[in-house]
């Protein structure tokens, strides 16, 4: 009978990745991956993707595989990848899924927070600033300060009734809303802004949203 392999190697134009099987034992797979990076007689410096599948590996394991793999001299640990989730990373990607709504104005000096996406139902004020992970939703003047996508969501929209924003912030970039951005749109109801493939926020009427952001929709069903 042909043993199974537990270690497949594919070359790719960023390097290698090293596929690891999940099903066998953790000391049998560090025997054979050891084995592997030793037998191969690799030359020249490789970058490695190391795919763990459904195998879970705490901190200390993860450590010790990147290690059998980089005691070949020509071998460098990039990247693993696992299908798994820890029960923190799951948490934390549902709260991030959820919205929060806050009604009522933010004021001057007040700062509302929330992991997912957040709804305002009120105005923000001058000097107000709303943040959220997600995508930042006032139904109400929008006057101060909108920071959507805190957490590195790039793909995030601020989206308001009134949108008159000093400062319009998606994940890292920065928009002064200057009296020339202002021309852009002459009448500021029902506008958004999201972060365009130039690296700048652009701002659109509302209605184009669902063609700029085709996936914010996740409704299901309807006629």
């Amino acid at each position: 009978m042909t043993k199974k392999q537990l270690i497949s190697i594919k070359g790719t134009k960023e390097g290698l990745v090293l596929r690891l099987d999940d099903q066998c034992s953790y000391a049998e797979l560090l025997e054979e991956l050891a084995k592997k990076v030793s037998d191969e007689g690799f030359e020249g410096q490789a970058e490695v993707l190391l795919q763990l599948g459904n195998r879970y590996c705490n901190d200390e394991q993860a450590k010790e595989i990147i290690n059998c793999v980089q005691q070949t001299a020509h071998l460098r640990v990039a990247k693993i990848q696992s299908e798994v989730m820890t029960v923190e990373e799951c948490n934390k990607r549902l709260l991030e899924n959820q919205s929060e709504t806050y009604v009522g104005i933010v004021r001057s000096g007040q700062v509302i927070t929330a992991l997912g996406d957040l709804v305002v139902i009120g105005d923000v004020n001058p000097n107000g600033r709303v943040v959220a992970g997600g995508n930042v939703f006032v139904l109400g003047r929008l006057k101060g300060i909108a920071h959507a996508g805190s957490n590195g969501k790039r793909d995030a929209v601020i989206a308001a009734s009134w949108l008159e924003a000093t400062h319009l912030i998606i994940d890292n970039v920065v928009e002064t809303m200057t009296d020339e951005l202002s021309i852009l749109s002459e009448h500021p109801e029902m506008e958004c802004a999201y972060l365009h493939t130039n690296g700048f926020i652009a701002i659109d009427r509302l209605q184009e949203l669902r063609l700029i952001r085709p996936n914010l929709s996740t409704f299901k069903g309807g006629s």
